[in-house]
């Protein structure tokens, strides 16, 4: 059965009783008596007016008509509302329209409009006669303009290189790619005569003590003829071909506390080169990122002066890189080669030289070298070492702060280290003293932060010899930074994870309003802080608008590196966390130069206080405490990037929103026609896009019937 709307059946029904159907007529109500009739009540108008809000929205005008029995009159109403009767008498009546742009503040940081009118009012005579003023408060919300300003760099180069993916296999566990022998700990520390002894010789006695119990209980299990390197008073690593038989015969030791394969680790990003002539730091996106424009305007105070060593323990270094000359520790100075297998690439055990050599064949850059760069590339002019090299190159997040690197080599010329290596590489950058050739040896430059970016899906068990080194320096005094992994899953990769440790999680650029966590960084409970290390590889993103030789350029870290097919520096892209470890490092350091911390508890508690909170609300898995923040870690004075965003009105109106770290502004405006235009300030008047500068314009309306804009990205080029 259909339904008809009322109108319709009463038409159908008139019909009906046209059509003489067999309906019964309703019958008429009998007529009212006669008699007086007396009116509806109604009720007065009020004698007062009160005070009441008069909400708009987002409209662009209100009608009001309030009863009121009297003479009224608006003697106060702001500039920008216009009402369409100032006075009257008997109700309220008027339209009152807003004009948002004359109330719109120069930030037009300002969501909802508010301001009051003061209205006068009398009623009544005689004796009854009131009077009285009222306030009736305008209220009108904003209309919203979003966008954000960025400047892609563009260069053209021919020694940046791009490296080669890391392999998914690597997420493989070390100990399956095998282990140079076993590390072996005991229950107590062998006995020494340690009177009168300096803090060294103390050692020297515990360590050769530790030697000749080693060699008791490994030829009881029948062990011999294996080399023995003591790692503290109570661990050696021992050199043996079978490992899994080592490992049988020396657990079943009473003496000792634990033994464990002495891992591989490998460094956390891999390498291949490219080649630049040109000045390359308008394409490392994440110094921006991290709010590096503020701090480097800070350095020039000369606020950054307070020492501070950071140990990269690594490949080793190129010391012959124009764009680390003068910022490195050199041999002599502290800087080691603590490999001891000779089969390294050098060709020779430990020594004083860390140079990251080459070898036959060898494509790769180096991975050391790269680490460092992030930290402490030079600023300004190079000595040209090679025809094409770059006369200027890259930059580093220290400036001309008073930071040096102390480079430490643990990472062979195929890419892998020895847990063993690592955990006596730990001890020597924190400045205590270790054994290298039988010989005691320490620093005189020791590190306040150290750098690891280096690791393995190990286990802890596995990994006790680093955990136990990451604790002695932290006790000694160091902050302990290592990358995160790059296992695209969720293992603890050591010696990230290590007690003690901070561990370092990778974040890319998304094109969004927030980085995001790069595919390949591990996430997983001991995960404290992230940086930039770049989008995976396999899908590489180009969001920070960047190109080099034409092409976009994508969402790499750039840094120093070597060519070493023909023997000479260059400039390399690399991802991983290996590349967001070091500018944690670098922060740390900057931290304690400026004097804003002065030792390691305080510097993390500083990272984890200041750092930009991402994904979940509060710590988790993926970022940690969030993304380092520079510019709030330092202090740093807020500054004009060098690019920003004029808004005019077509009534020559100027309003001037904030634009945030990325470039992304938020504006609160009135209804009207505006011209955007972002570009440079090349003569620094912050005036943007003028004649000779690079702009990008644009021209929407924003009204009651559209009431927000997104502009997109504006690029000022």
């Amino acid at each position: 059965m259909s339904r008809h709307p009322a109108s319709v059946l009463l038409s159908l029904l008139t019909l009906a009783l046209l059509s003489g159907c067999d309906l019964t007529p309703a019958t008429d109500p009998p007529a009212p008596a006669p008699g007086p009739v007396t009116p509806a009540p109604t009720n007065p108008a009020p004698t007062t007016l009160a005070d009441r809000t008069v909400p708009l929205a987002q409209a662009a005008s209100a009608t009001l008509d309030v009863p009121f029995s009297g003479t009224w009159s608006a003697v106060s109403v702001p500039a920008w509302l216009r009402l369409s009767q100032q006075a009257g008498s008997g109700n309220v009546a008027f339209t009152v329209t807003a004009d948002r742009s004359l109330a719109t503040p120069l930030a037009a940081d300002q969501q909802t409009l508010s301001a009051p009118m003061t209205l006068s009012w009398s009623s009544g005579t005689g004796s009854a006669a009131r009077s009285g003023t009222v306030t009736w408060t305008v209220t009108a919300a904003q209309y919203s303009l979003t966008g954000r300003v960025t400047a892609p760099a563009q260069a053209q180069g021919n020694d940046i290189g791009t490296a080669a993916p890391p392999t998914r296999t690597d997420t493989a566990s070390l100990a399956a790619a095998g282990a140079s022998g076993v590390i072996v700990r005991y229950r107590a520390a062998a006995t020494g005569t340690l009177s009168a002894q300096t803090q060294v010789q103390q050692v020297q006695t515990q360590l050769q003590a530790v030697t000749r119990q080693a060699t008791r209980s490994l030829a009881s299990a029948g062990i011999t003829g294996q080399a023995i390197r003591p790692l503290s008073s109570r661990s050696v690593a021992v050199q043996v071909n079978d490992v899994p038989a080592a490992l049988a015969a020396l657990r079943t030791d009473p003496s000792v506390e634990s033994v464990t394969p002495d891992v591989i680790l490998r460094a956390q990003a891999t390498t291949a080169p490219l080649t630049p002539t040109d000045q390359y730091a308008p394409l490392q996106w994440a110094y921006p990122l991290t709010g590096y424009g503020a701090v480097w305007r800070d350095m020039e105070g000369g606020a950054y002066s307070r020492a501070v060593t950071v140990a990269v323990i690594d490949t080793g270094i190129r010391f012959d890189h124009p764009d680390l000359k003068g910022q490195l520790w050199r041999p002599g100075e502290g800087a080691l080669d603590l490999i001891t297998e000779t089969s390294n690439g050098d060709g020779d055990g430990p020594d004083t030289d860390p140079t990251d050599p080459a070898v036959t064949g060898r494509s790769t850059g180096s991975h050391g070298t790269h680490v460092t760069g992030i930290i402490a590339a030079r600023w300004g002019l190079n000595d040209a070492s090679c025809a094409m090299c770059s006369l200027t190159g890259v930059v580093g997040a220290t400036r001309n702060a008073n930071v040096k690197v102390l480079p430490v080599r643990v990472i062979d010329a195929t890419g892998n280290a020895t847990e063993s290596d690592v955990a006596v590489a730990i001890r020597y950058a924190a400045g205590l003293p270790v054994s290298v050739n039988g010989v005691m040896t320490r620093t005189p430059h020791a590190a306040q932060v150290i750098n690891l970016s280096l690791g393995g899906a190990t286990s802890a068990a596995n990994a006790q010899e680093m955990c136990s080194a990451v604790q002695e320096a932290t006790a000694a005094g160091s902050l302990v930074v290592a990358a995160a992994g790059n296992g695209y899953g969720t293992l603890p990769y050591y010696p990230a994870a290590c007690p003690g440790a901070v561990a370092v999680a990778s974040v890319t650029l998304s094109g969004g309003s927030a980085p995001i966590r790069s595919a390949f960084s591990n996430a997983y409970p001991q995960v404290q802080l992230a940086a930039p290390g770049g989008a995976d590889p396999y899908t590489q993103g180009t969001f920070n608008g960047g190109t080099l030789n034409g092409q976009a350029f994508p969402d790499m870290i750039l840094s120093t590196s070597w060519d070493y097919q023909k023997n000479e520096p260059n400039y390399e892209l690399e991802v991983g966390t290996s590349q967001a470890s070091p500018q944690v490092a670098a922060l740390a350091a900057l931290l304690l130069s400026k004097g804003v911390t002065t030792d390691a508890a305080g510097t993390l508690a500083r990272l984890n206080a200041t750092a930009t909170d991402l994904g979940a609300a509060g710590r988790d898995d993926q970022f940690g405490y969030g993304l380092i923040n520079a510019a709030a870690a330092l202090n740093a004075p807020a500054v004009s990037s060098g690019h920003g965003l004029s808004l005019q009105d077509a009534r020559g109106q100027t309003f001037q929103p904030a634009l945030d770290a990325l470039g992304r502004f938020q504006a609160w405006l009135g209804d009207g026609t505006y011209r955007a235009v972002a570009g440079e300030d090349l003569n620094g008047n912050n005036i943007y896009g003028e004649s000779g500068e690079r702009r990008d314009e644009r021209t929407f309306t924003l009204s009651a019937t559209q009431p927000s804009v997104d502009l997109g990205d504006l690029q000022a080029r």
